[in-house]
């Protein structure tokens, strides 16, 4: 009786053990087979250069570059005074003049980006005071006036208008009026070249 009893609790089944979960998790030991972290380094000037972010243009604020305009009213209209100020004076047959002063500049001028691309633009208005000397009925006259340039735009330089306004004509003749204003009509060149390189200028900021 004895040992039938021991066989029967040998094949009795086996305690329910707890319910296992299916997470694991993994503690990576230090052995001396690990990578070791990298060492810090400083930076030299060709990686900054390598991970540099590239150019925009316009403010910090528009990184994007998506619309900015910004006003060069004031710089332009500087820089129109200082180039058309240094115009050399001219000679010519029977007289010779200068362009003395700009008297009457006004405009405005702009440089608007859009989608990171850049583009400039003005309109301007021009009157430059000339002073000169002709030989007139065998003697020589001083001749005042204005050089009326009337509104030009960007990439309109090829047809520059300009129109000569002479002061106290009376003691003119019309040939003697012709005459002065053909020869005046010599600083159209100049004028041209000087305004080109405000143009240039400007598409430079």
């Amino acid at each position: 009786m004895e040992e039938a009893a021991t066989a029967t609790a040998a094949e009795a089944p086996a305690p329910a053990t707890e319910k296992t979960t299916s997470y694991r998790y993994w503690v990576r030991e230090a052995t001396g087979d690990a990578a070791p972290l990298p060492a810090p380094r400083k930076l030299d000037a060709a990686d900054l250069v390598a991970n540099a972010a590239p150019a925009t243009l316009g403010s910090v604020w528009n990184q994007a570059g998506t619309w900015e305009e910004k006003n060069l009213s004031s710089w332009a209209s500087s820089r129109i005074k200082d180039l058309l100020g240094s115009l050399d004076p001219l000679e010519f047959s029977t007289g010779k003049a200068s362009v003395y002063e700009v008297s009457r500049c006004s405009g405005d001028a702009f440089l608007v980006t859009v989608r990171n691309k850049k583009r400039v633009g003005y309109t301007y208005e021009l009157s430059l005071k000339f002073k000169g000397e002709w030989l007139i009925k065998e003697e020589n006259k001083k001749v005042r006036g204005h050089l009326e340039i009337p509104e030009f735009s960007f990439g309109e330089l090829e047809d520059l208008e300009v129109n000569i306004m002479i002061n106290d004509d009376k003691d003119l003749s019309s040939e003697d009026k012709a005459r002065i204003c053909k020869d005046l009509k010599s600083f159209v060149s100049p004028i041209q070249e000087k305004l080109q390189e405000f143009e240039k200028e400007l598409k430079d900021r």
